[in-house]
């Protein structure tokens, strides 16, 4: 049995807390703040709760199979998980509106028929099928393995297959999102739909690879979930299960440093003065935190030859909105309100460009009367913004009300009060520099998108969570914490699950 010391209760913490307790080890998770979760937070006030964090749950299988290698009890039984229907409710530019049903392509195929006109639903069908060869090629090296040693195999490949575009005796095939819009769904609002996807996670889809297709793909495939009572509640869930199988836990323990002895990591020195000596160490938190946690080691923990450090990230400004009255029968779950001018967008949130364009904004009106008091309703309005501290979001809060009336009529009739969550309180919660949020893994690209591997330089120091390999999202938090325990359990001969 090993003592194992986890830096950070995040969701890629706890998960691998769970299975290296059930594999025998003696895990203590010490986190700086006063609470588990990471991300998933809740904000509670006069009856009205909201997720702070991310709101909905792609790829559940990972969280069942962590309950069902961690115990006998499923997933199921510790939360309330339904499929939301429609996946999701798109306003465009040019207010034109369709509702997607959830993991039915047929489903989905008419609906952007009837929505947007006949032949779109076709390509967009067609963009999956290809999106689901990306999928086949890349699922096992980004998600289920260990980064391979040759990771620039990874980086130089482009894993999707891009239609022959000809055009004035040239043949060019698309090598971005924003070109696969241009060139294979030839519908600025299909366009709107595919680049949606990776604005979510503060990607410019203009330079974003085409690998990146993969992500509506995802969402397709496997649907799009809700927990009763917010994400909050899988978090919770999550934890429990850790105490269940016997994990300590120290809130309020900020950790300043990891030990070294004899060329290892060697445990944890807290804020306090006090020594927690470990076999190994995990660190579930944003790289440079990690580096000054790891400065008395006296070994590099990443270096020279290794996966390059991502672009600059993009954070989320988030709207917690108080309403008086019911949420209308037959109200999508989620709907996303394209902005009216994507380039101006785009310049002001990846370019230097000036300017308040109308944001992009997601609104989420779950359908759960847990959230609000009887005949209220809890809706939430998030956009992306750079991540840069400091930056204030006033205007762009009032700005995010104006576009969400345009799928929620006399909003600002029914606001009883708003809350403003910022990259900032971000910032506090998982300690990453302006709230920025990891994304995931994705091939091609240089490798600009892959994340470092989830071992170090420093034996028996391993990396966790949405910031290490394979990346960010609920569903590639949680196959970090199976990477980290299965290369721990089984050593580095550790390939992954088969």
């Amino acid at each position: 049995m090993a003592r194992i010391a986890v830096i950070g209760a995040g969701m890629g913490a706890l998960t691998a807390a769970a299975r290296l307790a059930v594999a025998g080890h003696r895990v203590a998770v010490y986190e700086r703040t006063d609470t588990y979760g990471g991300a998933l937070r809740r904000f509670e006030r006069d009856g009205f709760s909201f997720d702070t964090g991310p709101a909905l749950l792609p790829l559940p299988a990972v969280y069942r199979d962590l309950f069902v290698k961690t115990g006998k009890e499923p997933l199921e039984s510790s939360v309330d998980l339904v499929q939301v229907d429609p996946s999701s409710r798109h306003v465009f530019a040019d207010g034109t509106e369709v509702s997607l049903p959830n993991a039915s392509r047929a489903g989905v195929v008419a609906a952007l028929d009837e929505g947007l006109g006949a032949g779109a639903g076709q390509r967009w069908g067609d963009f999956l099928v290809r999106a689901r060869e990306a999928w086949d090629r890349t699922r096992r090296p980004l998600l289920e393995e260990p980064l391979w040693r040759d990771w620039q195999v990874l980086g130089e490949r482009e894993p999707y297959p891009s239609v022959p575009h000809r055009r004035l005796l040239r043949t060019r095939r698309a090598g971005t999102l924003a070109e696969i819009g241009a060139w294979e769904l030839r519908d600025p609002r299909l366009a709107a739909l595919l680049e949606s996807h990776a604005l979510l996670y503060g990607l410019d889809p203009r330079l974003t690879p085409a690998s990146a297709a993969v992500l509506p793909y995802m969402e397709h495939a496997f649907g799009t979930w809700y927990v009763r009572g917010g994400l909050r509640e899988l978090a919770r869930a999550v934890f429990e299960r850790c105490l269940a199988r016997r994990v300590e836990f120290h809130f309020g323990a900020d950790v300043t440093g990891v030990l070294e002895k004899d060329g290892r990591a060697s445990g944890v020195r807290l804020a306090d003065g006090s020594v927690a000596e470990a076999d190994f160490v995990v660190a579930g938190v944003a790289p440079g935190i990690l580096d000054r946690l790891t400065v008395s080691v006296g070994t590099a923990v990443r270096g020279e030859g290794e996966v390059p450090p991502q672009p600059a990230a993009a954070a989320r400004l988030t709207l917690l909105l108080a309403l008086r009255g019911a949420r209308p029968e037959g109200t999508a779950h989620r709907t996303v309100v394209h902005t009216r001018d994507r380039e101006a967008e785009l310049d002001a949130l990846f370019g230097t460009a000036a300017g308040s364009p109308s944001p992009t904004v997601a609104v989420l009106r779950p359908d759960d009367p847990r959230l609000a008091p009887a005949d209220h309703e809890a809706v939430t309005l998030t956009t992306v913004v750079p991540a840069r501290p400091g930056r204030p979001h006033d205007d762009l809060a009032d700005r995010m009300l104006t576009v969400a009336e345009r799928a929620v009529p006399g909003l600002r009739d029914r606001l009883l009060w708003r809350e403003v969550r910022t990259p900032a309180d971000i910032e506090d919660a998982t300690g990453a520099q302006g709230g920025a949020v990891p994304v995931p893994a994705l091939a091609a690209a240089d490798g600009r998108l892959l994340h470092p591997s989830n071992t170090t330089r420093v034996p028996g120091l391993f990396t966790v969570g949405g910031w290490a390999h394979p990346g960010g999202g609920l569903p590639h938090a949680g196959m970090s914490g199976a990477l980290v325990a299965g290369l721990i359990v089984e050593g580095p001969e550790f390939r992954g699950s088969q």
